[in-house]
């Protein structure tokens, strides 16, 4: 099988235009068939702002109402997909950008909660591996950004955590995937004011006692419960480190980040 790499990078990179410069170099430069998915949080959230649209977050996901939803799609699968797609272009990559609606790539289902109205958020029902493929095998990297849709025109906010982990999972059947999440951080840390204390191997039964001790929680905590789900349906590996860093972690023969074991 061949080896596919499908590597999430965080919104905190996505906001400094020199780690994200640097990010797109490297990734350009890495040899293989990659799939770049992305989100942009902090963008979303300065603009709602601006236009006095308040913002609430549980457990590190967006609540998404009617208004919210219109600046998701506007940032995600506009401004800042389409920078990174320029980006990816300048530095010599056949990039296109992508929402879970064009060609009908992931279909998602809008959530239901028994406690919490998360508004226009999708659960991702299905992705159409074999559309994707086919766009790799044309030597095309597709750019996903976290907008998904359920068929019936309604378009939904997910998270890009899960995208990347879906995908992965989706394309696990025809491709050897190594999963990577590449944020601001070295990787899953014990302290994470301690860039020292890096965990460079960590099972689910480690992770579980992680969060009873505090030590993971907010964003972290839906980005490792969707890479142990990955995982488990079949994705080869995943790791989690520092953007800058990208260039050793999908190298056989360098070891960076934090990795992840059934």
């Amino acid at each position: 099988m061949k080896k596919l790499f499908i590597i999430k990078i965080g919104g905190n990179v996505i906001d400094d235009a020199d780690a994200l410069e640097k990010f797109i170099r490297q990734f350009a430069q890495s040899p293989g068939q990659k799939i770049l998915v992305h989100g942009g949080g902090k963008i979303a959230t300065e603009l709602a702002d601006k236009l006095g649209i308040p913002q609430a977050m549980v457990n590190g996901r967006r609540i998404t109402d009617a208004e919210t939803l219109k600046i998701a799609a506007m940032v995600y699968a506009g401004l800042v997909n389409k920078q990174i797609v320029a980006l990816l272009q300048a530095e010599g990559v056949n990039a296109l950008g992508l929402s879970g609606a064009d060609m009908n790539v992931i279909k998602a289902n809008k959530r239901v909660h028994p406690g919490i109205d998360f508004g226009f958020v999708g659960d991702i029902e299905n992705v159409n591996g074999d559309a994707v493929g086919k766009l790799l095998e044309e030597g095309i990297t597709p750019v996903f950004c976290p907008i998904t849709h359920d068929k019936n025109g309604q378009l939904l906010n997910t998270n890009a955590d899960t995208i990347a982990s879906a995908l992965a999972v989706a394309l696990s059947k025809k491709y050897e995937v190594q999963l990577n999440y590449c944020f601001e951080k070295k990787g899953v840390l014990k302290n994470v004011d301690d860039e020292d204390s890096l965990i460079e191997t960590m099972t689910k039964a480690e992770y579980k006692k992680l969060v009873e001790q505090g030590a993971v929680s907010k964003g972290m905590i839906p980005k490792l419960d969707n890479s142990f789900e990955a995982i488990r349906k079949g994705v080869s590996s995943v790791v989690i480190g520092h953007a800058d860093d990208i260039s050793k972690m999908i190298n056989e023969n360098e070891k960076a980040g934090t990795e992840l074991l059934a």
